[in-house]
């Protein structure tokens, strides 16, 4: 059985297909200790995949990082070797980096421009790092995949901010209550949503070429 492990509802319906499904959803809390009860019902590999916030310059909505490694302060965990390069060989124009993990949005491009010094990564999302910590614990082998969904010149608005709930679903009513809070956020608002449609048409396409088990090659 593959372990996914995603942060939001919409990201669930198109990579869930083939595996036991984690929305970690707003909150990280508790997402290892639910990791490590799929692997004792069977999970014999875990991958993070989904969409996340772009770190270096130039690298656009829509493209896809395949994880060398991720990075969360001073731990390190390399990706395995086996899995990245059986991803790489379905997509080939995808980007192999390493991969950030942080606990809360990183929102802001001077946020994001001083992760990408600390860390040497290219794209930051908020479950890599637990699932690739979870995965070791369980000596399990562990691959990540995400889909940029907002640039590293790209500031998202406070809307954005709140509109993932804890179980990983879309917030409306937290969203309409921030913009009319500040509306003046509504052109960055837009803008976010486009990239973000864009990153999930991406992650669709990603997934239907890794095919059946997400190019795991240790399921059968």
């Amino acid at each position: 059985m593959l372990i996914i492990v995603t942060g939001m509802q919409r990201e669930a319906l198109i990579v869930g297909r083939d595996g036991e499904v984690l929305v970690a959803g707003g909150d990280n809390a508790g997402l290892a200790a639910r990791i490590d009860a799929a692997a004792r019902r069977g999970g014999r590999a875990v991958i993070s995949i989904g969409i996340g916030g772009g770190l270096q310059p130039g690298l656009a909505v829509g493209q896809a990082v395949i994880a060398t490694e991720v990075v969360s302060g001073s731990d390190r965990r390399a990706a395995d070797t086996r899995w990245r390069n059986a991803i790489a060989a379905r997509l080939p124009d995808a980007v192999c980096d390493a991969i950030a993990g942080s606990d809360r949005i990183v929102a802001a491009p001077a946020a994001k421009a001083a992760l990408r010094r600390d860390s040497g990564a290219v794209l930051v999302d908020m479950e890599s790092h637990i699932a690739a910590q979870a995965a070791a614990a369980c000596g399990l082998p562990f691959a990540a995949l995400r889909v940029v969904s907002d640039d590293a010149e790209h500031a998202l608005p406070p809307a954005a901010l709140v509109a993932i709930g804890p179980d990983g679903s879309s917030r409306m009513g937290a969203v309409l209550r921030s913009l009319a809070a500040r509306p003046g956020q509504i052109p960055g608002l837009i803008r976010t949503a486009r990239d973000s449609a864009r990153a999930m048409a991406s992650l669709r396409r990603c997934s239907a070429l890794l095919g059946g088990g997400l190019a795991c090659p240790y399921l059968g």
